[in-house]
């Protein structure tokens, strides 16, 4: 039986490959999927918010269904079940484009807007209704009390889950492992199969992810602070 040989992972250039375009891959669907959920969350938020009773209740099943549907099941639905449907052509494109990455954004942000979503919506309520009574007191139209008084507050209240949420994301990636993902779980994965160094790579893997997470957690908490500027005169 070896005993605990890190080095020997570490040492090797083509592990360390392994991991780095893994890491890289892991990125790419974070970011990818993360501006899709963010760019879909504001166009359900709305949704939420307009006087269409049938609008907010379509939104509601929406968020009904990615809360109460696991991740790891709409993923598989997408490239198992969904990809299998598409026209041959966009298929045969698809599979020359990396057609994991793409399901795993495409899953992975959809899922995600509905938390998202969520998180403004429940930003924006917790602002007292009072500011928009004030705010148009002082002049200001609907849309400039929204932009200027109503939404930096909602934002900035909705910080503390967005920023969780967002490092739920990261964390979740490694889903995209079960559809072909090359990201850093799959590679971890590989460098054991290729080094039989179970222990020491499972650690590199755990010690990455938490690093990252760490470094989104820092970075959204440095952002909240520019946005309060009671904190940020504290500091």
């Amino acid at each position: 039986m070896s005993g605990f040989d890190l080095a020997s992972v570490l040492s090797n250039p083509d592990y360390i490959q392994m991991l780095v375009h893994g890491i890289q891959i892991t990125f790419v669907i974070f970011l990818g999927s993360w501006s899709l959920a963010m760019s879909l969350a504001l166009i359900l938020l709305c949704i939420r918010f307009s006087p269409s009773r049938f609008g907010d209740r379509l939104v509601a099943a929406y968020v009904s269904y990615h809360r109460n549907v696991p991740t790891l099941v709409q993923l598989m639905l997408w490239y198992f079940g969904i990809f299998t449907l598409l026209p041959s052509g966009l298929t045969n494109w698809l599979t020359d484009h990396n057609a994991e990455v793409i399901f795993a954004i495409v899953g992975l942000g959809l899922c995600q807007a509905a938390y998202f979503s969520e998180d403004l919506r429940s930003g924006l309520r917790s602002v007292s209704p009072g500011q928009m009574e004030a705010a148009k007191a002082l002049g200001h139209s609907y849309l400039s009390a929204m932009r200027f008084i109503i939404m930096p507050q909602g934002v900035r209240n909705s910080l503390p889950p967005l920023i969780n949420h967002s490092v739920s994301l990261f964390k979740n990636s490694s889903l995209a492992l079960v559809i072909g993902a090359s990201e850093l779980t799959h590679a971890v994965k590989e460098v054991e199969n290729l080094s039989f160094q179970t222990f020491e790579i499972y650690l590199v893997g755990t010690v990455l992810y938490l690093f990252f997470s760490l470094i989104i957690m820092a970075a959204g908490a440095y952002l909240a602070m520019r946005m309060d500027p009671a904190r940020r005169a504290r500091a």
